[in-house]
């Protein structure tokens, strides 16, 4: 969970794309062209499901840091043409901090003459080519001569007729069917996967199911800011005063998660005190079952935080949750706080959902309540600390850290815009390298 970073905001307005004019300190660890994309020439038009200045998913990790490599433009849902001439919707601006934004990446936020129409059919293919072709116009006026169609939701695949970009790429990030019972692949996404240049998934148990329909298919899982988790920072106000051992989760409180499971271990361990970071979207009997487990009094919702902040709440717990239920549609999933959780070194234990099972190294999975007593018992002992052990989990983390994870993709994408661009990608990316880990952490502990 990750909600809006807060910082010195930069508007972007309606039919307007905007990068900010001073080029940030780049974030991360290895060095950034300041005057902007290391490949200038290569553009990349990101077709998102959700508004940029909302909570932070993968995607935003992802296109921020390709835009080290080429423009990126980020390019927001439309509105529905009622919100717009029934409604009286305003535009609303676009934050843009320093600390996440890097020079090459702007947003695109259609505005109330390109809005989302349904009916007829013409009229809704004629706008959403023209979404299209005004953010192709925007990579252009940057120098732009090539265009990569990146797209993160099936239901983008209609924009690939908009224009013929040099190559597409299908990123999936999550079962889109969101259905806890096994659903068939769907025929418009199997043949979306088949159509484009390049499929990038996410987990495991995915790979498995829709791998098989690209040969030009990646597995790439997400990552971790490292240098943020891996540090120090000062403990937070509202955090301080509840007692130790913490035992925390930090996400969206979602049905997801085991509710049930954890009001029977924050009743059964009183001495322990259990924290949650993250807004609620529960309703029905799980809202009920989670407002009996927030009146305990070893149980602490502290709520949503920025993004910025997450870091500090999450290095200040001693042991860290992933309390799934298993169903068919966790398997699927590759939770953002692994390794973000991983990074700080501290003992984490999760349900044995599918992309977990290839940590047992690293954290201890457990399914039911006398397991996970037991294993967060395990995790508060001595040994669980040890060096060794911390050590192990943050070489685990910074494996995955979003530089390295970002540079696979770029590099992915330029093989497929074929040998030139791949060999100006691994002339450029010596400047892009992370720095070694133990420089990383010294300089977030020195800040």
């Amino acid at each position: 969970m990750e909600t809006r970073p807060q910082g010195s905001p930069r508007v972007v307005l309606s039919e307007a794309a905007q990068s900010p004019t001073t080029p940030p300190q780049a974030r991360g660890t290895g060095s950034v062209a300041a005057a902007g994309p290391l490949l200038p020439d290569i553009g990349v038009i990101a077709l998102v499901p959700d508004y940029w200045g909302g909570p932070w998913m993968p995607r935003h990790y992802v296109l921020t840091r390709l835009a080290r490599y080429f423009h990126v433009v980020w390019v927001d849902p439309p509105r529905e043409w009622r919100d717009w001439w029934l409604r009286g919707a305003r535009q609303t601006p676009v934050a843009l901090t320093n600390e996440m934004v890097v020079p090459g990446f702007a947003v695109y936020r259609p505005g109330r003459w390109l809005p989302l129409l349904y009916r007829p059919a013409f009229g809704a293919g004629l706008t959403e080519r023209l979404r299209v072709w005004r953010a192709r116009q925007l990579l252009h006026a940057r120098g732009c001569r090539r265009t990569i169609m990146y797209l993160w939701r099936p239901e983008f695949a209609r924009a690939l007729d908009a224009f013929r970009p040099t190559i597409a790429c299908y990123h999936i990030d999550d079962e889109y069917t969101f259905s806890e019972a096994e659903r068939p692949l769907g025929e418009s996404e199997a043949r979306l996967i088949a159509r484009v240049d390049q499929v990038i998934i996410h987990s495991p148990a995915l790979l498995e199911k829709k791998g098989h329909l690209n040969s030009h298919t990646a597995l790439i899982p997400n990552g971790v800011h490292y240098r943020a988790y891996a540090g120090q920072a000062a403990e937070p106000e509202d955090l301080r005063p509840i007692a130790r051992p913490r035992i925390g989760y930090v996400g969206f409180i979602k049905e997801q998660l085991d509710i049930p499971l954890l009001l029977l271990l924050a009743r059964r361990h009183a001495e322990w005190s259990f924290v949650l970071i993250g807004p609620s979207r529960l309703t029905g009997a799980d809202a009920t079952t989670f407002a009996d487990l927030v009146r305990l009094p070893n149980v602490h919702w502290l709520g949503p935080k920025p993004v910025n902040a997450l870091p500090a709440y999450t290095q200040q717990l001693d042991v860290c949750l992933m309390c799934y239920r298993m169903t068919d549609y966790t398997k699927y999933i590759y939770p953002l706080k692994l390794h973000e959780y991983l990074a700080t070194g501290h003992p984490v234990v999760g349900s044995p959902i599918r992309s977990l099972l290839s940590f047992g190294d690293v954290i201890t999975l457990a399914q039911t309540e006398d397991e996970w007593s037991a294993a967060l018992q395990h995790a508060l002992a001595p040994a669980a600390g040890a060096p060794a052990a911390v050590a192990a989990r943050r070489q685990v983390a910074r494996d995955h850290d979003w530089d390295r994870l970002v540079a696979r993709i770029a590099r992915t994408l330029c093989e497929r815009l074929g040998p030139n661009d791949l060999a100006r990608f691994d002339a450029v990316a010596a400047t892009t390298v992370p720095e070694p880990a133990s420089q990383t952490v010294a300089a977030c502990q020195n800040a």
